[in-house]
């Protein structure tokens, strides 16, 4: 058995690999503005959740670029709907898989609030969503858990070693789209877009108008919308974009008070504050 593994593991298999790992390594000098706080984080997400991240991998630069946008991955949060080990229940909360993402390299995986403790990142909560079709949806996830990326696919990945490549603004998401197509689930959110496809949940505006929706006004709007439908290709931001999708701030969930903040009076150092 061990002979036909190594067998199988070819030269593109092992090149794919290199790649991967060349993309997923952190660029230095990333800092966070405002990261949240994975307590808070985890008081206010909600099965059906998405929480989209400011990566700071080298594919996430280039991703950012393409898609003109602050975020570079998603992941969606199913909280109790993830069927846990004995083991993992008795991690602590922010240590327990309680989000699935696809990873380069990875495929479909589980993933721990705790890991985007230090990033930027942003909830974006699907309005008005029914029980069954909450249920549906984080089924959805949890039965691809699994799903493999497809190494081989070397044209995938070599297009997001270029982070910043000299192509006009309007063909930058089809640069994304290049290769053979399925791979693409590497930015993650493609197989989000199916989950909420699944249960009829738009993500994108009308292109054409209907009364009381949001809808594309421009003919390129129209066109880019409808290229993304027709490629699934769906891209972190526009979940952010999206008129369905209601964007959930953690700090101000819980009640925020700016009248009992401490602010620094001017000239006033932190020594001379506590003195007083």
């Amino acid at each position: 058995m061990a002979g036909l593994a190594d067998a199988k593991d070819t030269w593109l298999d092992r090149l794919g690999r290199f790649l991967a790992a060349r993309l997923e390594q952190k660029t230095s000098g990333y800092q966070p503005y405002t990261p949240s706080d994975p307590d808070t984080l985890g008081r206010v997400l909600e099965p059906g959740d998405i929480l989209l991240v400011e990566g700071n991998a080298k594919v996430s630069t280039a991703i950012k670029y393409l898609t003109q946008s602050t975020w570079s991955h998603a992941a969606l949060f199913v909280g109790p709907w993830l069927p846990l080990s004995e083991a993992e229940e008795a991690l602590p909360v922010l240590e327990r898989p309680q989000l699935i993402e696809v990873n380069l390299g990875e495929g479909c995986v589980t993933t721990a609030l705790g890991k985007y403790a230090t990033y930027n990142t942003r909830i974006c909560r699907p309005v008005g969503l029914t029980a069954p079709d909450r249920e549906a949806l984080c089924r959805f996830m949890v039965s691809r858990l699994g799903l493999l990326y497809d190494l081989k696919n070397i044209f995938d990945m070599l297009r997001y070693f270029l982070p910043t490549p000299p192509v006009p603004v309007r063909w930058r998401r089809r640069m994304i789209a290049f290769g053979s197509g399925d791979p693409t689930r590497a930015i993650c959110s493609t197989l989000i877009a199916e989950a909420f496809e699944s249960i009829r949940y738009p993500i994108l505006a009308d292109t054409e108008p209907v009364p009381g929706h949001a809808r594309a006004v421009s003919a390129y709007s129209r066109d880019e919308i409808l290229h993304i439908r027709h490629h699934s290709l769906f891209t972190p931001r526009d979940f952010d974009l999206s008129p369905y999708f209601r964007v959930v701030k953690p700090t101000i969930e819980y009640g925020f008070d700016y009248k009992r903040l401490t602010w620094e009076a001017a000239g006033e150092t932190k020594g001379d504050r506590a003195d007083g």
